[in-house]
């Protein structure tokens, strides 16, 4: 994957397109996923076919078993890497230097999950999803910030509630490397709203873990920024 050039959305100058372009690929193999993409295709390939229950018309079913999972996660991936992308693109107003640098290492960091699920699926991935940002105001670095802490918690407590669900040992390693990514993108959110609450009892519990939560709690939460329909009828419960 990393000798391919990844069809993203426009955003900036040519020159900053291509260091983005660069950073993703370093972080492809920094997480380890570059070498492990052939591997993972060719297990999708060989997974059941049966379609299981129906989704209604007009909604994306996210299919059954690992696969499932996997683009459950590549749905969140999907509507993260779209709203990073829309930040950066047109700047909440009095946005600094730093915020622009962090926030834009987040959007490649999201574009580059969302790439890799849909290289790594194939032939199995979900449609690219519409989404819905109505709700936010692209211009207030308030608005864009709760967003970004709601969006970035949602995903760790996602792949944290998701992991038990995977039965194959090396969709799980992937997810463990993924959600370590996420909590620290959480993290840096929640300090630029407020410094020192990385990881306050909203974010970890008194057992110091993280949040978890089932696929229809997090997809109930993600509805509210997706024109598209997602249906989970397919996907593991336990």
């Amino acid at each position: 994957m990393s000798n391919k050039k990844l069809n993203l959305p426009p955003y900036g100058k040519e020159g900053e397109v291509q260091a983005a372009a660069i950073n993703r690929r370093k972080f492809l193999t920094y997480l380890g996923m570059a070498g492990s993409t052939a591997a993972i295709i060719s297990a999708c390939s060989k997974e059941d076919d049966n379609d299981g229950n129906t989704a209604p018309p007009g909604s994306i079913d996210l299919g059954k078993d690992d696969i499932g999972i996997l683009n459950y996660a590549y749905a969140l991936e999907q509507l993260e890497a779209a709203f990073y992308t829309q930040v950066i693109a047109s700047p909440f107003s009095g946005i600094t230097a730093n915020e622009t640098a962090l926030l834009t290492d987040i959007r490649d960091h999201e574009v580059a999950h969302r790439e890799f699920f849909k290289a790594a699926l194939g032939a199995k991935a979900i449609a690219s999803l519409e989404v819905n940002f109505a709700a936010i105001n692209f211009g207030s670095r308030d608005s864009v910030l709760a967003t970004a802490k709601a969006f970035e918690d949602l995903g760790v407590s996602a792949y944290n509630g998701a992991g038990k669900l995977l039965v194959k040992p090396d969709y799980l390693v992937l997810a463990g490397k993924i959600v370590s990514v996420e909590a620290r993108h959480a993290a840096l959110i929640r300090d630029l709203i407020s410094n020192g609450t990385f990881a306050d009892s909203s974010a970890v519990d008194a057992n110091g873990l993280d949040m978890a939560k089932s696929p229809n709690d997090v997809l109930g939460v993600a509805k509210t920024y997706l024109k598209s329909v997602l249906w989970a009828g397919n996907l593991p419960t336990s």
